[in-house]
């Protein structure tokens, strides 16, 4: 399954680890397929990867063709404000190793946006986001109702 991603993710990933996890090997044919997938596997196994570089390639390749929409197109609703933090930055460091990566190789990658948008995001931070929405939201179920039922994001939907 890692050879159906874009060179630039297959080469990050293969410089981070000696191979897929089960989790991984398993989940990437699910997701990239389109099923509906639960990943059930212990803490360490890879699952946040699992779930999201289907997720961060098919951005990658949006991107590099400029076809990225300036708007949200994944949201990551956690049960848990610390969670949610762990995923941000899970998803933050292979971002920013990729853009590095594709620069390094003359590459120029356009920014890939991600946020974390939990109860205690600052109004600014908030404000940032609505006028510049993430590709990549990451929140709390509780977030998740306040983004969606504010009167700045129903001005905006394309951007919840």
């Amino acid at each position: 399954m890692l050879s159906t991603f874009h060179p630039l993710v297959q080469e990050w990933f293969e410089r981070k680890f000696a191979g897929p996890t089960a989790a991984q090997a398993e989940g990437w044919p699910a997701i990239a397929g389109g099923r509906h997938t639960l990943i059930s596997a212990p803490t360490g196994s890879g699952k946040t990867l699992a779930a999201f570089l289907v997720c961060i390639d098919r951005l990658l390749h949006a991107s590099l063709r400029g076809e990225l929409p300036d708007s949200s197109q994944v949201v990551y609703v956690s049960p848990l404000k610390a969670l949610s933090n762990d995923v941000h930055r899970n998803l933050t460091v292979p971002l920013r190793e990729i853009a590095e990566l594709a620069q390094g190789k003359g590459i120029a990658l356009p920014e890939i946006r991600i946020a974390l948008r939990t109860g205690d995001t600052p109004a600014y931070e908030r404000q940032v986001m609505a006028r510049k929405p993430p590709h990549v939201w990451i929140t709390t179920s509780e977030s998740l109702y306040l983004l969606l039922t504010s009167a700045s994001s129903r001005a905006h939907p394309s951007t919840a």
